[in-house]
């Protein structure tokens, strides 16, 4: 077998690699590729090099071991079909539709425990947001929402939409998004938000609204450092502020003296490989991945996708995200053959 992956070469640098696949191994089945997410925020930072070196990739996926040294694969969001199976993988196995937190690649061996498997009432292009929902659901978790409350995103890239989503289903006082592409505040007033500005309205707004009490709870999910000291302004004393992105090797400039020393307002890291504490007694992974699903259903997140291309047309998308966030929200790379839900 031969396979077509994904390899960042160096730093701003992509190639297609034509690579031979072994047979599936025992308890491995081999996943023909139909659709792969792009992750644009983490991903700008394997295509510039702003990785840390000494980090690992994501010590929770085998398929993302080792330190981000070049030449590396990513990507962690796969559907496609089992195609082939190794020794001791039950047959019912056989063309069944599975997630796999995989890098782009057009074939893959996994293990059977690995490939998560796609209800099948579930449409192809909204199985492969599965790893946004559950970052979006750890992150609202992480927040602790309460009715009544004025919450703001600052950020509406997918994972920023997908939170706003959640978040509106909630019944906040006031659902408040930042986002300096209209494209995006278009999006994100579609998936529940009450009110989506630009970065520029966003401080007279808040202090109109809240009679200068501030937010009562703030996302920082843009993926720039700069905005994280947007974030904290926002915020009224006694708040909490969510920080979902990720900044690699880049700092973010802060002052944390004056107001803030006095504030109480609290900052809370948030991440998707590991739960939070306050409800880790009662969710584990599975459980978690069960809602997902739910509220995928709920969703229909393919909406959100803006544009499909081979994966041959991925130095070109890289090259568009490097120039910063635009309006498209969602890029899928395609591999051929789309498999289809059962009604």
């Amino acid at each position: 077998m031969k396979r077509r992956a994904l390899v960042f070469a160096a730093p701003r640098e992509v190639r297609i690699a034509e690579e031979p696949l072994a047979e599936p191994g025992p308890g491995e089945i081999t996943v023909e590729a139909a659709v792969s997410a792009v992750s644009p925020g983490t991903e700008r930072l394997v295509y510039r090099g702003e990785l840390p070196p000494d980090l690992p990739l994501d010590g929770t996926l085998p398929t993302l071991a080792g330190k981000a040294a070049y030449p590396l694969r990513y990507g962690y969001a796969v559907v496609g079909q089992v195609a082939r199976r190794g020794a001791g993988v039950p047959g019912e196995w056989e063309g069944r539709r599975v997630f796999c937190f995989h890098p782009h690649a057009s074939r893959m061996n996994v293990p059977l425990e690995a490939a998560v498997a796609v209800p099948e009432d579930l449409d192809t292009r909204d199985a492969v947001f599965l790893a946004a929902l559950e970052t979006a659901l750890t992150l609202a978790w992480d927040g602790r929402p309460l009715a009544g409350e004025t919450a703001v995103l600052f950020g509406q890239g997918i994972v920023g939409v997908l939170t706003a989503a959640l978040l509106a289903g909630q019944a906040p006082g006031r659902l408040v998004t930042v986002d300096p592409v209209a494209g995006r505040r278009e999006a994100s007033r579609a998936a529940g938000a009450h009110v989506s500005l630009d970065p520029a309205e966003a401080a007279a707004y808040l202090a109109r609204e809240t009679a200068g009490r501030g937010a009562d709870l703030v996302y920082e999910l843009s993926g720039s450092p700069a905005v994280l000291a947007e974030a904290i302004a926002a915020c009224g004393f006694g708040g909490r502020v969510v920080i979902g992105s990720w900044y690699g090797v880049r700092r973010a400039p802060l002052d944390l003296g004056g107001r803030f020393h006095r504030s109480r307002i609290r900052l809370i890291a948030s991440q998707v490989s590991t739960l939070p504490g306050h409800v880790a007694l009662r969710w584990d992974r599975r459980r978690r991945r069960e809602a997902a699903w739910e509220f995928i259903r709920r969703l229909r997140p393919s909406r959100f996708i803006g544009r499909e291309v081979p994966l041959e047309q991925a130095g070109e998308v890289y090259a568009e995200l490097d120039h910063g966030p635009g309006p498209v929200l969602q890029v899928l790379f395609t591999y051929g053959r789309m498999p289809s839900c059962t009604p």
